[in-house]
């Protein structure tokens, strides 16, 4: 594992929450990182950091993340995705409205509307030592590794996410083993 690679991601979601805390939006730790902190260590090295934020908000994050030294990064549309690189790491802010229902759904690109999972931004934050974030839920994240191959056609299943949905489980099944 890549310590060093590591230590500066954690240290640049620190400090994506400071900012995202300073400006009043809410963000959430999604793929492998969201699991990390949901299991409290780091399990594996990551390429990304991966997050959601609210479209209505993306306008206040861009200029924050700009003003700390964040460059843009060319990606999927605007409206679906911001994407950003600092001190060589990358990270991706997918955005997020709701729909007349108030569930939680994608607001741009091709999937424009699909409803994501159910819950998914309702659990405690995660934590890995000190640094805690706002995460989404363990379930959401197993349901969103495990269906990708199927929203995305051609898109094949990664290694990295089957191991990562049996941590998951592991992890989800020993908390309820836990004694009240």
């Amino acid at each position: 594992m890549d310590r060093d690679h590591s230590a500066r991601q954690l240290r640049l979601i620190g400090e994506t929450v400071e900012i995202a805390k300073a400006l009043g939006v809410e963000v959430w730790l999604r793929g492998g990182w969201a699991m990390d902190f949901f299991i409290g260590g780091v399990t594996r090295d990551h390429v990304d950091i991966d997050w959601f934020a609210w479209a209505d908000d993306a306008s206040t994050l861009t200029e924050g993340l700009l003003g700390s030294g964040h460059d843009p990064l060319p990606g999927p549309p605007a409206g679906q995705q911001l994407d950003f690189c600092k001190e060589g790491v990358e990270s991706s802010f997918a955005l997020l409205g709701r729909d007349r229902s108030g569930r939680v759904v994608v607001v741009g690109g091709p999937w424009a509307g699909e409803v994501w999972p159910d819950g998914m931004l309702n659990t405690p934050p995660g934590r890995i030592g000190a640094l805690e974030c706002r995460i989404i839920s363990p379930h959401a994240q197993i349901e969103i590794k495990r269906m990708t191959p199927v929203w995305v056609p051609g898109r094949p299943r990664r290694r990295k996410d089957a191991e990562d949905i049996t941590r998951l489980r592991t992890a989800l099944r020993e908390r309820d083993d836990r004694p009240a």
